[in-house]
């Protein structure tokens, strides 16, 4: 494929779908900053510069190219605003035929107009990346794993919460929270029964609704509380932070409150929604960096040039303090005996504000605190006994993606944690569907999260009749995330199972594939014929108990139809039941996912730095509402260029992951 270049960017809610095909050396170019009526539009072109399509305001939703043959297949979903104009001056390639597959309502506004945002800096200050070292080593999530529930131990207590004297004891964060001044922008929010999630797992179920918060998250708490008592002469100098959400809506809050100037640095990825609530509050908004660490430097500078005070986000005694007030209202509203506390694990503020109240005057109730497994940089640091770096972190809890946890809170969780649990993105989105089903109510992914932990807990050690508490800490959910809740939701809550079965490509085969499914729902179903001597069908089917599935394996595999479960593999619903289409016998093709930061020319800054010394095989992206998109690429790369390869993805600066042993992609697309 000689060139391909987009910019991917944020969508909103309509879109256009179109595709065409094109032989394997000819050019399809995808330009933006076309200006259309004041807005950036899209022009795609074949070489001889005649237009296929031209359109007003367009968001790049969905892209796929796929090689087989001589040809290459090249899809694009995009959001569309304006004037959509398809007709008379449509030229493609060649003569090849352009196909407007489907299109739904143009009429929706932009995501962004410039000047709905304070300022953008285009050039933020680069931070120095904390280099592996003894005291601080770098590690990948994947490098511990426990099973679903199982809560994991901590290697080491220090017992320094009295020894040392540089940092507050035990003693003062009580008497912090207890004087905490959090309740002029906070409620205290209710304690409440899930009366469908007892009845399911015979535990009582208890939910607090931080979610209910004027901001819907907790995070109000602690940065009132820092601010309320800073001198007044600090704040007539003003607040600065840096956050993609939920904390920089509390100290825009705050600072409305308390009546003080406040900068909100926010990367330029953050969704819409987030930034445009964080203004609405009355703050000063300005887009920096591609991630949260440029974003930081940004604001840890500003801080500096214009004597403003920086409020963290969680590693600060009074932060601490203030988040802590929850565990204070826990005890309060529930005096009777209780079993454990579940709380979600970011950078750690929380849990180590409700452990430093709940260990001093409820000493026999468990403090466990929950982590999404790509994302687990606490329970790491417990682990190893000292704070590590996350080499990666999973951005679908984009609450609780860190780094690195902080210092303060990490040395509180170590003396005062019971453990932390780890759950999976699919359990995440079933305990957001379990809230609603109960409450009506849509959690984000980080506020479900101690849902999720606190059900695998009592299901893996078999918990009865005994109460317990999940904190459900936000609910500012990007209505783009959702799409992927609902697609995961049954398949987290082991009601829905994903499947690929390899049956032969002859007549008859199709309804034999039918007959040995049986009464078993099927949910989603996608086959396409090609010239092998084996068919590929990939498909979901709605469980009712678990024995559905083995039955139902054992059926296609004694009708001689190969099958696989693909449930617990990402790759395969992330990307390969998106796509059609059969084996490509593409010779020294690689596999690999890329995490690409949702902003404009993204796409072309990953096509300048691989082509064209390498053909692409496979693309597929899909906006899920996050700061980052996964994308899987194929490219054909030979053992000679691997290194060569390697060292331009390192440059790129891209998260990425190898992929080329991943089952699915060896028995589906190979």
């Amino acid at each position: 494929m000689a060139s391909l270049s987009s910019h991917l960017v944020r969508p909103c809610v309509s879109e256009i779908s179109f595709g065409s095909k094109l032989a394997r050396n000819e050019d399809l170019r995808v330009q933006g900053a076309c200006k259309l009526g004041g807005r950036t539009g899209l022009e795609i072109g074949g070489l001889g510069g005649g237009e296929d399509l031209k359109c007003g305001s367009v968001r790049t939703r969905e892209l796929c190219i796929g090689w087989k043959g001589k040809r290459t297949a090249v899809g694009v979903r995009a959001s569309v605003d304006g004037p959509l104009n398809r007709g008379r001056n449509v030229q493609s390639p060649k003569g090849s035929t352009p196909q407007v597959i489907a299109t739904s309502g143009i009429a929706a506004p932009t995501v962004e107009d410039p000047a709905d945002v304070d300022l953008v800096v285009d050039a933020p200050p680069k931070p120095e990346p904390l280099p592996s070292t003894p005291e601080y080593p770098h590690v990948m999530p994947g490098s511990l794993q426990y099973e679903a529930g199982k809560v994991g131990g901590i290697s080491e207590r220090t017992r320094d919460l009295e020894s040392d004297s540089k940092a507050p004891t035990a003693i003062s964060y009580l008497t912090r929270i207890l004087t905490a001044k959090v309740y002029d922008v906070a409620i205290e929010s209710p304690l409440e029964l899930a009366k469908k999630l007892s009845e399911r797992l015979g535990v009582k179920m208890l939910l607090k609704r931080e979610d209910m918060q004027p901001v819907f998250s907790f995070k109000l708490r602690g940065a009132y509380n820092m601010m309320a008592k800073l001198p007044r002469e600090q704040l007539k100098k003003g607040v600065i932070c840096s956050s993609a959400g939920n904390h920089a809506q509390g100290v825009a809050l705050s600072a409305r409150r308390l009546n003080c100037d406040a900068v909100i640095a926010m990367p330029v990825t953050t969704p819409e929604i987030k930034w445009k609530s964080v203004k609405r509050l009355g703050a000063t908004v300005v887009l920096v960096g591609d991630s949260y660490d440029e974003t930081q430097a940004y604001a840890k500078q500003r801080s500096l040039d214009e004597g403003r005070i920086f409020i963290p986000p969680f590693d600060d005694p009074e932060v601490i303090a203030g988040q802590g007030t929850v565990g204070m209202e826990i005890v309060r509203q529930h005096p009777g005996p209780l079993h454990a506390v579940f709380v979600p694990v970011g950078g750690g503020g929380l849990i180590a504000g409700i452990a430093a109240y709940m260990k001093q005057v409820r000493p026999e109730v468990k403090i466990i605190g929950v982590e999404p497994a790509d994302a687990n940089a606490m329970a790491l640091s417990l682990y190893h006994g000292k704070r590590v770096v996350l080499d990666q972190v999973g951005g679908f809890a984009d609450g609780v993606a860190v780094k690195m946890v902080g210092e303060e809170t990490f040395r509180l969780s170590r003396n005062l944690l019971d453990g932390v649990v780890l759950v999976s993105r699919d359990s995440i989105c079933a305990a957001i569907k379990d809230m609603f089903e109960e409450t009506r109510s849509i959690l984000e992914p980080a506020g479900a999260l101690s849902l999720a932990g606190a059900k695998a807990y009592c299901q893996y050690y078999g918990i009865k009749d005994e109460s317990v508490v999940a904190i459900t800490s936000g609910a500012n959910m990007n209505f783009d995330r959702l799409r992927v809740v609902t697609e995961l939701a049954d398949v987290g809550a082991r009601k829905e199972a994903v499947l690929a079965t390899f049956m032969p490509e002859e007549p008859g085969s199709f309804k034999k594939f039918q007959q040995m499914v049986g009464s078993v729902d099927i949910t989603e179903f996608k086959y396409r014929y090609t010239t092998d001597q084996e068919a590929l069908v990939l498909y979901s089917v709605g469980l009712h108990k678990e024995e559905e599935l083995s039955a139902l394996k054992e059926r296609m595999e004694g009708a001689n139809m190969r099958t696989m479960d693909l449930t617990n593999n990402d790759l395969a619903k992330d990307h390969l039941r998106h796509l059609m289409g059969g084996r490509a016998h593409v010779q020294h093709e690689l596999l690999y996912r890329f995490v690409f930061p949702e902003r404009q020319g993204a796409l072309m800054k990953f096509l300048d730095a691989f082509s064209p010394s390498w053909n692409i095989t496979l693309f597929h992206y899909r906006s899920q509402g996050e700061m980052g998109a996964n994308v899987l690429v194929a490219l054909q790369i030979t053992k000679e260029d691997e290194q060569a390869f390697i060292d331009r993805a390192n440059a790129l600066g891209y998260e990425f992951q190898d992929e080329r042993n991943n089952e699915a992609f060896q028995l589906i697309l190979r």
